[in-house]
């Protein structure tokens, strides 16, 4: 049955060259076939007639006209209206489409159009979306350092350590936020590259995490607004204690991080954030698995979590940028790996797969 249509297909193909529903060369050969066979029909009108031949001339040369005009506006009819889409894209108007599609080259050449137009459509929303969302997220740390300073600058508040630690804050703030922005400026242009090396996986999530519990303390002295995260368990599990990977250290350690503080920011008081790491199935390759207990991701959430400043539908906010998660993909990503939100009974997982070995992409 498939060999059956297979062969269907094949010369379905073959046959395109002589349809003129599907091409221009077709369709071209078709009208000075169709144009010569009226006049041949005509003289030989005139001759079995007392026409003259003239006459005869006159209509063949007419109907030719008219032919050729009306095959030529159904093959230039697309064309004209790309002109129209793409004068309309030029003055800022991506919604508008080539509705007059063929079967044939310019056909293909309407619905690649289409393409095109939809990806930069896609693109300039994008671009609105980056700016409208990096406007937001430096207007609100800017304005309450600004607070801070002029309550200082007119005497309302003293600069005690405690004011200074809020402007400290605003500051790390602001400092993260450009950092994030600089990642993803790199992930546009493609500029990132791989070092990936063997290391012992215990010690460099260990380190991670160490790092991680140092700025939950930071997050709880600098007298931040939101719930003290120092009340949330970091749990590290790894097996074999001696497992080995493939990966780029410091990509690797952008994944880790964006996860743990995604997960930490999710968790509940008294709450535990668990990352566990186990071997592939290849030399060098790695499972990592960072799971909260917190309310988890909604279905309708787990396809888009991973996009730019998606921040989920869960009521009230949690302070991020919404750029983590998408740094995070971008760095699984560029090892050739995998990305997702796993089935968990509790919480929300994520589950991250590097392919390993010196096969990874550099």
């Amino acid at each position: 049955m498939r060999r059956r249509g297979g062969w269907r297909r094949e010369v379905w193909a073959a046959l395109r060259p002589w349809d003129p529903f599907r091409s221009i060369k077709a369709a071209l050969q078709l009208l000075v076939i169709v144009s010569v066979l009226i006049t041949t029909l005509l003289v030989i009108v005139a001759i079995h007639s007392a026409t003259e031949l003239r006459v005869i001339t006159i209509f063949s040369i007419i109907a030719s006209l008219l032919i050729t005009q009306i095959v030529a506006n159904g093959l230039t009819a697309p064309l004209r209206e790309m002109s129209a889409v793409a004068r309309a894209m030029a003055g800022g108007d991506y919604s508008r489409r080539v509705t007059r599609v063929r079967r044939d080259e310019v056909g293909e050449l309407a619905k690649n159009f289409n393409r095109m137009a939809a990806d930069l459509a896609a693109a300039d929303r994008h671009r609105k979306e980056l700016v409208a969302n990096v406007s937001h997220e430096l207007r609100t740390p800017i304005a309450a350092l600004r607070a801070v300073l002029e309550n200082v600058v007119d005497g309302v508040s003293a600069a005690d350590p405690e004011t200074m630690r809020l402007a400290l804050q605003q500051t790390e703030r602001l400092g993260k936020l450009v950092s994030q922005l600089l990642d993803l400026s790199r992930l546009d242009s493609g500029a990132a590259r791989l070092d990936a090396k063997r290391f012992e996986v215990w010690p460099y999530l260990s380190a991670v995490l160490k790092t991680a519990s140092l700025g939950m303390e930071s997050t709880k002295h600098t007298g931040s607004r939101s719930r003290p995260r120092a009340d949330v368990h970091l749990h590290l599990d790894v097996s074999p204690p001696e497992l080995v990977a493939y990966a780029d250290g410091e990509r690797l350690h952008q994944v880790v991080a964006n996860l743990v503080d995604n997960a930490v920011k999710h968790s509940p008081p008294g709450g535990r954030v668990t990352v566990r790491a186990r071997g592939g199935a290849t030399p060098g390759s790695l499972d990592l698995d960072v799971r909260d207990e917190g309310p988890g991701i909604p279905e309708a959430d787990r396809v888009r979590v991973f996009d730019r400043f998606h921040r989920g539908s869960h009521p009230g906010g949690d302070g991020g940028t919404g750029l983590g998660l998408a740094i995070a993909r971008w760095a699984v990503d560029l090892h050739g790996g995998r990305i997702e939100v796993a089935e968990s009974p509790r919480g929300c997982r994520i589950h991250v797969t590097l392919p390993g070995g010196p096969s990874v992409q550099h």
